[in-house]
């Protein structure tokens, strides 16, 4: 069963209509661009929120220590996701709390980044690669790559470019343990369409139920 996170959560509402949707996670990006939110506004959201969904803290090269004692600290996060060029260390770094690794995909080469991570993280996400920005971009990659980023043996999180129209044969090729969407389903950066949430979350359980 595949599961669903919505990333880029800017404001409660946006927040508490992807749970009653049915998302399994969201994602709170802590990193500079249109979707960033600081750790006040984070809590206020998190603390609204039932206990079972997960929360993700998204960062991109940021200062390990600011990271733990002015984020992980406040907010109830669940899982922390690296995007950046964080090395091994980084992720050893906020143990035992679980780290994601983000890996975006140019083309086959890029898969070779990944090995040294696997022994420090729970998790790899792929998303698309687009030159001076680390992610959000709504761009993807060849999904071949990702098939053959399941023969490293970790859970694999499929991200970049996904939509409604294409997350259903996504999961059907990849077969991720997770989707992660987050311009693919907003009226602009950083505001959540609650139609285009509606048909994602519906086509990924729809994949689910015939699986």
């Amino acid at each position: 069963m595949t599961k669903i996170k919505i990333c880029g959560i800017t404001n409660e509402e946006d927040a508490l209509q992807v749970v009653e949707l049915g998302a399994d996670a969201v994602g709170f990006v802590f990193a500079s661009g249109p979707r960033r939110i600081s750790p006040e506004a984070a809590m206020n959201i998190i603390d609204s929120l039932p206990p079972l969904v997960v929360k993700i803290g998204v960062f991109v090269n940021q200062d390990r220590r600011w990271i733990k004692e002015e984020v992980v600290s406040r907010c109830n996060l669940n899982i922390l996701q690296l995007h950046g060029e964080e090395v091994p260390e980084d992720c050893l770094f906020f143990h035992p709390l679980p780290v994601m690794k983000s890996f975006r995909i140019k083309d086959e080469s890029s898969l070779e980044k990944i090995p040294p991570y696997l022994p420090v993280v729970k998790a790899i996400v792929l998303d698309g690669y687009e030159e001076g920005k680390p992610g959000g971009t709504g761009k993807g990659f060849p999904w071949t790559l990702a098939i053959k980023a399941q023969a490293l043996g970790k859970p694999l999180i499929l991200a970049g470019g996904l939509t409604p129209e294409n997350v259903g044969l996504a999961i059907r090729k990849v077969h991720p343990y997770a989707v992660d969407v987050s311009s693919g389903v907003e009226s602009y950066p950083g505001k959540k369409d609650y139609e285009k949430l509606r048909q994602f979350i519906q086509r990924v359980r729809e994949v689910n139920e015939h699986r």
